[in-house]
């Protein structure tokens, strides 16, 4: 590959790749709200209790492992030791082909087990169905990880946008079906798991396609096996892509946690079990809007690994850090943003969405987690910048026990409000474990009292109007529309206003300064916005 793979280039594809990350992120999120109406809320419990497993495996291996064979295939490349790549390649796809088969044994034989352990025996089929997406694995990881290691990123963004969009197709489609002609909720969720499967599948043909066209016939070497020592990459791609995709899992663990312990508590504690699958189900809905909520937050993660990599390789780790404070102060910014303004909008949002206004205090509870999450994605992204992810990914594994113990502490007193209020508290115990684990190492300050003091006047000023302008739309404006419609003008409107209101005031105050606005993927719009706001008159 040569000089093609440069700075330049890697950015370029990583720009490509973020975009890609967005549009799956938002079709991830958005695709809920149409599958929950069709199915409701006791079929949405029954497709979010058995997603965590199949979105847990898949990450770690489609993302995490391509993202440590790219790693381990791209230092080889810099050592110029070329020929060993296939045998490298052969390594991972037989490693990974080991886990998935071992993962799929498991998922498939232990469907029943699982379901049981749930509380729910016809969650079993599920598993079954989405048990066959983990063969399709070692394929799509090792095609990922070889296009990327040559800085071919827009493969990659083609093949996770195709995926996704074939995955909800099928998903929405086949359950629009099932719905239409039998109303079986269990049939409608396996059809959403074979989704899963067809989506993988079609990125594996898409990824293979252009491989086997851009591929060209090269005179083989023989190597020695002692050339290519198998048991290092086995521990580098284990290590590395577990530490690539632990942030990504933290939200799928949580939601595996709730899995697991919402429903069956609450039938323990009295609930009768369909009024608790739809209690489940409704508390569900805080999935998407949390997804939504921290898409500004994932982005940002994605684009500070390789700049904050990049920049400790040049030889002072402090270049990093003006990129660093500036990426944590975004992620703040608008993650307060987000989660203040879902909050005060959320039950004309939840009816607008999900059709009624149920458990909207719970769903305001859970949408602050978009605050721990926006902050907790991006630290976690600076230090696997800085090559600093071991205590880190202990720290989120201690957050997944510490939301396991507070579920069972909280859920059986204050039913789903609980196991929000458990997500809430687990989150922030993991983020204070990392501030306090990042500040040991670079002691630096991410903002200036000045800039919490601007978001918080931005953030008070925009829930005033917002409150405001919702008791005069309920009262007065639209108060002769039916009820779901009203939500629907409200939410939006709302929205709008409180966007603007907000985006004004830390324009107007110079919260983020225009030259920081430059740096940020899309930024430039916002600081040729903030100049024209500031400009003399």
């Amino acid at each position: 590959m040569g000089n093609d793979w440069n700075m330049k280039t890697y950015m370029k594809g990583a720009a490509m790749l973020t975009i890609a990350a967005i549009i799956v992120k938002l079709l991830s999120a958005v695709y809920r709200v149409p599958f929950q109406n069709l199915v409701g809320d006791e079929g949405f419990y029954i497709y979010q209790q058995v997603y965590p497993f199949i979105g847990i495996i898949t990450t770690w291996t489609s993302f995490g492992f391509a993202v440590a064979l790219s790693k381990i295939l791209s230092d080889y490349k810099v050592l110029g030791k070329d020929y060993a790549i296939p045998r490298v390649k052969r390594i991972a796809f037989y490693y990974i082909g080991f886990i998935s088969i071992l993962f799929f044994i498991l998922l498939f034989m232990g469907a029943g087990f699982l379901a049981e352990a749930m509380g729910d025996a016809n969650l079993a089929q599920l598993l079954k169905a989405g048990s066959y997406v983990i063969l399709l694995m070692p394929m799509l990881a090792v095609l990922k990880g070889d296009f990327q290691s040559d800085g071919r990123m827009q493969p990659v963004a083609y093949a996770q946008v195709v995926e996704q969009a074939v995955r909800v197709f099928v998903i929405l489609f086949g359950t629009w079906l099932i719905i239409s002609n039998s109303f079986d909720l269990y049939k409608a969720g396996s059809m959403a798991m074979y989704g899963a499967v067809a989506g993988e599948l079609a990125g594996v043909i898409l990824l293979s396609s252009i491989y086997w066209k851009s591929m060209k016939r090269t005179k083989k070497e023989k190597v020695k096996r002692d050339d290519v020592p198998m048991w290092p990459i086995v521990k580098n791609l284990t290590l590395i892509s577990i530490s690539a995709s632990i942030s990504a899992l933290l939200f799928l663990l949580f939601q595996l946690v709730d899995s697991f312990t919402v429903f069956q508590t609450l039938v323990e504690s009295g609930m009768d079990k369909h009024q608790a699958m739809e209690k489940k189900g409704v508390y569900d809905r805080g999935q998407p809007l949390v997804q939504l909520g921290i898409v500004i937050a994932s982005t940002l993660s994605l684009a500070i690994v390789p700049l904050v990599a990049h920049r400790m390789g040049k030889g002072s780790g402090r270049t990093a850090v003006p990129f660093m404070q500036l990426t944590y102060r975004v992620a703040f910014t608008f993650g307060v943003a987000a989660a203040m303004g879902l909050i005060v909008v959320l039950p004309y949002v939840n009816e607008m969405l999900f059709q009624t206004k149920e458990e909207s205090t719970t769903l305001m509870v859970f949408s602050f987690q978009i605050v721990w999450m926006s902050l907790i994605l991006t630290l976690m992204a600076m230090l696997q910048g800085s090559g600093m992810v071991k205590i880190p990914t202990l720290f989120l594994l201690l957050g997944v026990l510490s939301k396991w113990l507070l579920n069972s502490i909280l859920v059986p007193t204050y039913g789903v409000l609980g196991a929000a209020i458990s997500g809430n508290i687990s989150l922030a115990i993991i983020y204070v474990l990392m501030c306090y684990y990042f500040k040991k190492s670079w002691d630096i300050q991410f903002a200036p009292a000045v800039f919490y003091k601007g978001i918080l006047k931005a953030s008070i000023l925009m829930i005033v109007c917002v409150v405001a302008y919702i008791i005069l739309g309920d009262a007065v404006l639209f108060d002769n529309l039916s009820s779901r419609i009203q939500s629907i003008v409200i939410s939006l409107t709302a929205v709008m206003l409180g966007g603007t209101v907000f985006l004004v005031n830390i324009a107007k105050k110079r919260v983020i300064a225009e030259k920081e606005w430059f740096l940020l993927p899309f930024g430039r719009r916002m600081a040729t916005f903030q100049l024209w706001l500031n400009k003399e008159k």
